[in-house]
Formats: C-alpha cells, structure tokens, sequence
C-alpha cells in the first residue's frame, strides 16, 4: 500500500462506521439527521486541523477555505454526505475525504496556490429525505423558490427549515461569485472505467433526468367481502404503471424507475384507496425523456379509466441535459491522461454547471454497482483518485 493509500485508508476509517446500518451494511445518512450531522461535525474538526476557516451559506451547505474568503477567482470543490436509504460508502463522502487530502497532498509539496481553494459539503444531494436532488446546490444557485424549498417535508412531516433550524437563504449571487470553477470528484456509477482499464476519468456530460409523482386514488374496501369485478383497486393502476415504464424506457434506450412507494391504509386485508409512486426517469436526449415519460402518463391514464380509479401526475424535479464544460474537461483529461465519460447520474455539478466552469473526476467503481452496500472503490484507486485532484486543483489554482 502507497503513503497516500494508507492516509486515505486512515481518514476514510474515521468516517466508515457513522450511519451505517448493521443489518443492510448500508448506509442511512438523511441530511441533517443526526449521522449526517456527525459528519458535518467531523468537516469542521477537518478544516479546523488545517487551519481552514469554515463558513456556512444559509442553506445548509457548508466551506471550508484555504485562502481568503474575500479573494475572488476561488476553486471550489468538494461533494455531499447525505445517502440515499441503505446507500453505499462512497457516493459523495468520497469526494469530501479527496478535497481534504489532496489540500495536504499541495501543502506537503510545498504547493501555495494563488487563488483560494475551497472544500464544500453541499446537503441534500440525494434527495432521499426531502425529495428534490441537489437542494443544497439548488438553493445556492437560485434553481428553486424559497418557499417551496422551506416547505419541503420528510416523511414525518418535518420541513426542510425545520431541520435547518431557520428558512434558508436562498440564492447568494455575491457567493458563487467568488468561484472561478467547481471540480466534483466522485465514485463512479458503472463500470465503464473497469473496461477501459484506468482508474479515473474526466466527466463530459449528465443525461436529463428527473422524478415524477404518481397519485392514483380508487376506493379503500375490504379485501374478503369486495367481488373482484366490483373493485376500483389503485394498486393495479399503478402495477401497470411500473411496467409501462420499464417498456417504454427499453424501447427508447433510456432508464426508468419505481424504487419508492406509499400506499393507503397499508393493510394486508384491506383494498387500498390511495397508491403513490414515484417515477425516475433518465435518457440520453431531453426529447427522449419527456417522451417516455408522456408515454407513461398516457398509459397509466388510460389504464386508470379501465380501472374506475383517478392518476394525477406531478413533476417534482427536472433538470436537462449538462454538458460540462467542453475546454475544462478537455484541459483537465490532457492533464491526467485520462478517459472522458458521460453519466447518467445526478450531481450538485450538473446543478453548478449552469452558473461556473464545472467539471467532474470518476474513481473506478469495480463492482459498477451504486446507491448499494455493494458500492466500492479500492484504497489504491482513491489514492489516485487524490493525486489527480491535487494536480487538478494545482493546475487551476496556481496557474
């Protein structure tokens, strides 16, 4: 093992137990619950231990300078540590623990950059406790109203300016001002980078994607003494629905998913009145997205008149296709030496790409598997995934 993957492996071990669920081996990182606000801790205790001064914008999102705060063209990098439920270790802490190292990687060789470098934790990524990916970045950016950000509730009923402890700030144009480019390194979400044999690789592009709610009501009813002809059953609407959707993304080359589901009364012998699903859905092209999910909709209408029960379906979030920045990705794979990949997942990037050079940096995932317990990377490809942020942040902040 190389110095760097030990003291990778070092810092790593001093995060791996917090939130982690015995049973599954995944992780239960809600933001700002009480695992997420350990780590949160344990971003100050970092930056206190290199002298980097913390501040926090007022959504929750937190940065750790090194440099003065009031000098402008700062780069800016860093990731999330919220999870996705029974989520894997490294999407997102992964690259809060490389910003970290790769500001002692620069300060041990003696590196003094000319623009201050900033280490972020944005909160709220996943979306997992309040529904809308990204809120942090969103906020930040000005990409959501105040108010509906402040309203959002969990599943137990607490809103996000609860949680917070106050209404959030909304967007801070003086802020991200500031920033001359954002790097988001992170765990890679397939297994592209095992094919081509390389441990890294620069990001080009996100594929639009978004999340969609699906309400199907019908009439609650006792299952022993309801003649199956008499039903007006929501929960078949919407098992059409998840297969709809399955076929209409085949069809289209594009990616769709059911993965959570509430249903009313949520009794064994009792026919629901009420089943809600939310549709993820994901394509190479805008068009291509907003036509599977249209098509889905259409189905799940038709199959909702055929049942005698009601669908309203409602856009939570969308964000379009981010192609990152064509000369910084290109600049950055010449630095490396490294393959360039588009992903089909959802980052704070995709969100920072509109307002600031952005870019993003992939670690080699052998397993391809992600949002999973069975997420990996080894100490040596996080090592290298270091090194080459370091050279990053040394070729943007010091020259």
């Amino acid at each position: 093992m190389t110095d760097l993957a030990a003291r990778f492996r070092e810092l790593w071990d001093e995060i791996a137990p917090v939130g982690r669920d015995a049973g599954s081996g995944g992780y239960l990182r809600y933001a700002l619950t009480e695992p997420e606000l350990a780590l949160r801790a344990w971003f100050r205790e970092q930056a206190d231990r290199r002298g980097m001064p913390v501040s926090q914008d007022g959504n929750g999102n937190l940065f750790a300078w090194w440099g003065d705060p009031a000098a402008g063209e700062a780069v800016l990098t860093g990731s999330h540590f919220d999870s996705v439920p029974h989520g894997g270790a490294y999407d997102g802490p992964l690259g809060i623990v490389s910003a970290f190292l790769a500001v002692d990687e620069l300060r041990a060789a003696g590196v003094t950059p000319d623009r201050p470098v900033v280490v972020a934790a944005f909160v709220e990524e996943e979306g997992a406790r309040f529904g809308v990916p990204c809120l942090g970045s969103r906020l930040l950016t000005g990409e959501i109203d105040v108010d509906r950000a402040a309203g959002l509730p969990d599943q137990a009923g607490t809103t996000f300016a609860e949680a917070l402890g106050e209404r959030p700030a909304g967007a801070d144009p003086a802020l991200l001002g500031r920033f001359a480019a954002f790097v988001e390194l992170h765990v890679e979400q397939g297994r592209a980078l095992v094919d081509l044999d390389a441990p890294v690789a620069v990001g080009s592009a996100i594929w639009p994607h978004g999340r969609w709610r699906f309400d199907f009501t019908g009439e609650g009813n006792h299952a022993g003494t309801t003649r199956m002809a008499d039903r007006r059953d929501p929960m078949l609407t919407y098992a059409f629905t998840v297969l709809a959707a399955n076929k209409e993304a085949r069809l289209r080359d594009a990616h769709a998913t059911v993965g959570r589901v509430s249903v009313e009364p949520n009794a064994t012998n009792a026919i629901p009145s009420r089943v809600t699903g939310w549709l993820d859905a994901r394509a190479a092209e805008a068009e291509t997205l907003y036509g599977l999910v249209e098509a889905v909709r259409t189905k799940a209408a038709d199959r909702a008149g055929r049942d005698g029960t009601a669908l309203t379906c409602t856009q939570e979030s969308a964000t379009p296709l981010v192609a990152f920045d064509h000369g910084l990705a290109g600049r950055l794979a010449a630095l490396l030496g490294a393959p360039v990949l588009p992903t089909g997942a959802g980052h704070d990037a995709g969100v920072l790409a509109a307002h600031l050079p952005t870019a993003m940096l992939f670690v080699r995932n052998p397993t391809g598997v992600s949002h999973s317990p069975a997420e990996a990377a080894t100490d040596a490809d996080c090592a290298a995934g270091v090194a080459a942020l370091a050279r990053v942040l040394e070729e943007l902040a010091c020259r």
